[in-house]
C-alpha cells in the first residue's frame, strides 16, 4: 500500500464501542482520509509513505470536538469576571457587542480562537454567533472543521435586523458552504428567552428542509426557567416541546435545571446536550445532573461556551472539570470514568453535530482528523492507562501535532500555516480599542 502519511504512535484511542488502547500502533492516511490502522510491526513492512512521522510516546486520539463555541468572544476574554449570567450578559456583553461587533472583530476573533484550539487538539467546533459567513471563511482558511451557527434573536444586531433579515441570511451562509467539505450549518436560535415562537417556528420548518441540526442554550439557568413560567405559563423545555423542536436534530447547551421527568422525555426524543461545565461553574448557573443523562439513554457531548465566560477553549481541561464535577454532582466516583468522558469530546460531539459518520473516532475510511498527545512528560509519568492519563494529567502544551482531513496543522507544537505572533499583535490593539486606550487601535 502507498500512502501519503504514515505515523507511527506508541498508542491509539479509537474511541470505538470495545474501549481499547492499541500499543505500538500506525495510521496511514491517504487523501484525507484514514486508509488503515495496523501494528507498527506491520506497518513498516506493508505500507510505504511519502511522509512519515514517528511518536514514540505519543497516544493519537480522534480530533477533539468543541460542540458549543461563540469563537469570535476570544477578544472579550477577561472583559466581565466573576458575575452571574444575566448581569454579565445584560450589563457588559450585550452592550460590548452592540458596540464592536462587526466583520472584521469575528475574523480577527475567530483566528485567535482557532489557533488556539488547534494548539489544544481541537479540530471542529460548532459555533453560535453574528456574521456566521464570516466565522465559517476564516476557520475554512485556517483548515478547521466547523458548524457553523445560523443565528437567530429577536432583536437587531449589526448582523440582521429583525427575524425576516435573520432567517434570509441563514439560507444565504448556508448556500455559501454547501460544497464545503469542512464546513457545515447549523440553525442556531440563541435561547428560549431571546426567541419568539414565530421566528422558531419557521425556522424549524426551513431545518427541515435543508436537513441540518438545531443549536440552542436550553435550560441554562434557573432565571431563564422562572422567566419562562412567567411568560408562557411554562417551563422553557415544554414550550419547546409543544413548538416540536425536541427532537433529534436538536443539541440543547447547558441543560443545568432539569427534573426527572424531563430527563426521561428528553431521552425518548433522541435529541442531544451539549454540556459545558467549566462556563457553568464560573456563572454560577448551576450543575448538569450528566450521569443521569448517560444512564437515561441520552447522547452528552462537550463544550467549552465562550472565551469570556470560560475563559479558554481547552478541551483537555475541559475533559478533566467534566469528569470531576460528574462525580461530585452524582456523588459517585465511578461517575463519567475517563473513557466516557473522552468518548463526550469526540464522538458523542460528532453525533450531536450530525457528523459521525465522518469524524469522532479513529476507524479506517473516515476523515483523517487526528490529535497527538504527548504523554512521555514528567507530569503525565508513570504511566498505567493512557486514556486515564490524557483526563487526569494531560494539559494542552502535551498536544504535539493535529491533522484536519488528512492535512497536518499542528506540528511538534507549531502552527503550520498561522501566524501566532500576528494574532497576538492583532488582539492586543483589540483590546485598546475596547478599553478606550487608544480607540483606533495602540501605536506602531
Amino acid at each position: 500500500m502507498q500512502v501519503e502519511t504514515l505515523i507511527h504512535a506508541r498508542w491509539v484511542s479509537p474511541v470505538d464501542s470495545t474501549e481499547a488502547v492499541l500499543e505500538n500502533h500506525s495510521i496511514a492516511i491517504d487523501a484525507g482520509r484514514i486508509a488503515a490502522i495496523l501494528p507498527t510491526s506491520e506497518a513498516v513492512e506493508q505500507i510505504q509513505a511519502a511522509r512519515t512521522v514517528n511518536l514514540p510516546r505519543h497516544a493519537l486520539i480522534p480530533g477533539l470536538v468543541n460542540a458549543h463555541t461563540h469563537v469570535a468572544m476570544s477578544l472579550f476574554r477577561g472583559l466581565a469576571d466573576d458575575m452571574p449570567l444575566m448581569t454579565w450578559l445584560n450589563d457588559h456583553i450585550w452592550p460590548a457587542e452592540a458596540k464592536w461587533v462587526h466583520e472584521e472583530f469575528v475574523a480577527d476573533g475567530t483566528r485567535l480562537a482557532v489557533a488556539e484550539m488547534l494548539r489544544s487538539g481541537t479540530t471542529c467546533f460548532n459555533d453560535m454567533y453574528f456574521f456566521p459567513d464570516v466565522t465559517g471563511r476564516t476557520a475554512q482558511n485556517a483548515g478547521i472543521r466547523s458548524v457553523v451557527g445560523l443565528i437567530l434573536i429577536d432583536f437587531p444586531s449589526a448582523w440582521a435586523d429583525d427575524a425576516d433579515d435573520y432567517l434570509r441570511k441563514a439560507l444565504d451562509t448556508h448556500d455559501q458552504f454547501r460544497n464545503e467539505p469542512l464546513i457545515n450549518t447549523a440553525f442556531a436560535p440563541h435561547a428560549p428567552y431571546s426567541v419568539s415562537d414565530e421566528p422558531l417556528a419557521r425556522m424549524l420548518t426551513l431545518g427541515n428542509e435543508l436537513d441540518i441540526p438545531v443549536h440552542m442554550h436550553v435550560h441554562e439557568t434557573q432565571d431563564e426557567v422562572q422567566q419562562g413560567l412567567k411568560l408562557h405559563g411554562m417551563r422553557p423545555i415544554e414550550r419547546l416541546k409543544k413548538l416540536g423542536l425536541i427532537n433529534p436534530t436538536l443539541a440543547a447547551v447547558h441543560m443545568t435545571q432539569l427534573t426527572e421527568e424531563e430527563i426521561e422525555d428528553f431521552a425518548r426524543s433522541a435529541a442531544h446536550v451539549v454540556h459545558c461545565p467549566e462556563s457553568n461553574l464560573k456563572l454560577a448557573s448551576g450543575f448538569c445532573p450528566v450521569q443521569k443523562l448517560l444512564d437515561a439513554g441520552i447522547n452528552v457531548a462537550l463544550g467549552t461556551d465562550s472565551a469570556a465566560s470560560n475563559n479558554d477553549l481547552d478541551m483537555l481541561g475541559e475533559m478533566k472539570t467534566a469528569a470531576l464535577l460528574g462525580k461530585g454532582v452524582a456523588q459517585n466516583a465511578s461517575a463519567l470514568p475517563a473513557h466516557k468522558v473522552l468518548e463526550m469530546a469526540t464522538i458523542n460531539g460528532a453525533r450531536a453535530l450530525g457528523l459521525s459518520e465522518t469524524i469522532g473516532s479513529l476507524e479506517t475510511g473516515k476523515e483523517a482528523d487526528i490529535v497527538s498527545i504527548d504523554l512521555g512528560q514528567l507530569n503525565s509519568q508513570p504511566l498505567f492507562n493512557p486514556v486515564s492519563q490524557i483526563v487526569y494529567t494531560a494539559g494542552r502544551a502535551q498536544v504535539s501535532d493535529v491533522w484536519v482531513a488528512g492535512r497536518r496543522l499542528l506540528a511538534n507544537g507549531q502552527l503550520s500555516n498561522m501566524d501566532v505572533a500576528a494574532i497576538a499583535t492583532t488582539a492586543t490593539r483589540w483590546h485598546a480599542r475596547i478599553t478606550g486606550k487608544y480607540p483606533d487601535g495602540p501605536p506602531e
